[in-house]
């Protein structure tokens, strides 16, 4: 059963964004998907509350006190979302889970530079060596000086970066409705669509 994290400590980066999208994906493939959340704002349940009953099913849990609890039996894959500040225990607690993890991050130096320390954090971890990192850049713009100072920077990492992902307000509607990509008509988000193929196949490996 792979579990895919999505982590970074800065808020506002696009993680649940980026989880939910992925459990979608998973559950239009037919897997028995979890979405897990330890984010104190569980925004993943919030999303799921409002998704639609005829659409493919994504499974939760509970987080209680902070302390996760075990994946619906029958589970095949699990993507977890995780809170901003996560460190010490509750990262000791997702990296024992965690069979990739995906950094997202959008083009601001704060994120950058928070970024970084994270994921030098994550290459030390004595479990750094065990599971597979990338990134993925959020909200970006082609041919800004802040796209171009995110590529930059990503290029000195020894982590390999996935994708960008646009700036669209698609990603907003979609989840006010409890939807994501793989719900609607693939012409609406050719583009989105198309960005995503380098995440999906290395999620799919």
């Amino acid at each position: 059963m792979p579990v895919i994290v999505v982590a970074n400590p800065k808020g506002g980066v696009g993680k649940s964004t980026l989880s939910t999208n992925l459990a979608g994906y998973f559950a239009s493939r037919g897997h028995a998907v979890m979405l897990g959340d330890v984010d104190r704002q569980q925004s993943a349940r919030t999303w799921l509350a409002l998704r639609p009953p005829n659409l493919p099913r994504i499974a939760t849990w509970d987080a209680l006190d902070g302390e996760v609890v075990r994946p619906p039996k029958g589970t095949t894959h699990v993507v977890l979302d995780t809170p901003a500040g996560l460190h010490g225990r509750r990262l000791d607690e997702v990296m024992k889970l965690a069979d990739k993890l995906i950094v997202p991050l959008s083009p601001s130096i704060f994120d950058i530079h928070a970024t970084h320390d994270f994921i030098r954090t994550l290459l030390a971890h004595r479990r750094g060596d065990k599971v597979q990192l990338a990134l993925v850049g959020m909200r970006t713009r082609e041919g800004t000086i802040a796209t171009d100072q995110l590529r930059h920077f990503l290029e000195g990492l020894k982590v390999p970066l996935l994708t960008f992902l646009r700036d669209t307000q698609g990603y907003v509607h979609l989840a006010a409705h409890g939807l994501t990509l793989w719900d609607v008509a693939p012409g609406r988000f050719e583009r989105d669509l198309e960005q995503w193929q380098p995440l999906l196949r290395w999620v799919d490996e």
